[in-house]
C-alpha cells in the first residue's frame, strides 16, 4: 500500500475503499486497506475522499458514524449518508486519513510516495528498471516504472502477489511480474520472430 503527500498538509495513509451500497439505511461495503480498522474506523474519524473529478463529493471529507463487519464483510456508516441513494454516491471512493503525529509506520504495510521513488526493481536478482512514481487509482495503486532496456514507462500493479517485497533501506523492490509484463518491451518487432514451424 502507497501513501501519498500533500504538498504542505500531512501526510495521508489510504485506509479504505467504499466498494458497494449495504441495505437501505446509508451503509457501505468498505475493502479495508488498514491492519488496524477498529482504531481508523471509530465514530468521529474523519477521512479525506478521493473521488472522480465529476462526483459531487470531489473535494470534501466524510465522518464515520458507526464501524460494523456483517456476514463477514466490513460496513461503514457516515453522517450525512443516510440512504441507499446517497450511498451508491460514494461507492468506488477511497479514503484516506492524515497520518498520526505519534506514531512513525501506523500500517506495517504502508510507504510513502517519496519512499519507492527511486528505487530498484528486482526480478530474479536482476534490476529490470527504477520507480519514477506511484499513481493512486480507484482500484489500486500502480508503480510507474522505467525499464533499464526502455525507455516506455510499464505500470506495476502494487499487488503483493506482484511487489512481495518492498526495502526501502537496502533501496530496491522485488517482483514477480506475470509473463510479458516486461517481455513484451525487451523483445524485437514481429518482424524479428522466427518463423512458425510449417
Amino acid at each position: 500500500m502507497a501513501a501519498k503527500e500533500r504538498p504542505g498538509a500531512r501526510n495521508q495513509l489510504r485506509v479504505g475503499r467504499l466498494v458497494k451500497a449495504h441495505g437501505l439505511k446509508g451503509a457501505l461495503k468498505v475493502e479495508l486497506y488498514t491492519d488496524d480498522p477498529d482504531r481508523r474506523f471509530v465514530p468521529g474519524a474523519e477521512f479525506t475522499l478521493q473521488v472522480p473529478e465529476t462526483s459531487p463529493w470531489r473535494g470534501k471529507s466524510v465522518t464515520v458514524r458507526d464501524y460494523r463487519v456483517m456476514n463477514g464483510s466490513s460496513v461503514v456508516f457516515l453522517q450525512g449518508v443516510d440512504d441507499r441513494s446517497a450511498a451508491e454516491g460514494l461507492v468506488k471512493a477511497i479514503l484516506w486519513v492524515d497520518q498520526d503525529d505519534d506514531v512513525d509506520d501506523p500500517d506495517d504495510d504502508a510507504w510513502y510516495d517519496h519512499q519507492l521513488n527511486g528505487l530498484d526493481v528486482v526480478r530474479d536478482d536482476e534490476v529490470v528498471g527504477r520507480i519514477v512514481r506511484v499513481e493512486h487509482l480507484p482500484a489500486q495503486d500502480l508503480l510507474i516504472v522505467r525499464p533499464t532496456s526502455s525507455d516506455a514507462d510499464i505500470m506495476v500493479p502494487f499487488v503483493s502477489a506482484i511487489v512481495p517485497t518492498v526495502d526501502v533501506a537496502g533501496g530496491r523492490v522485488i517482483v514477480t511480474p506475470p509473463p510479458g509484463l516486461f517481455e513484451d518491451l525487451e523483445s524485437g518487432s514481429p518482424e524479428d520472430a522466427p518463423d512458425a514451424p510449417a
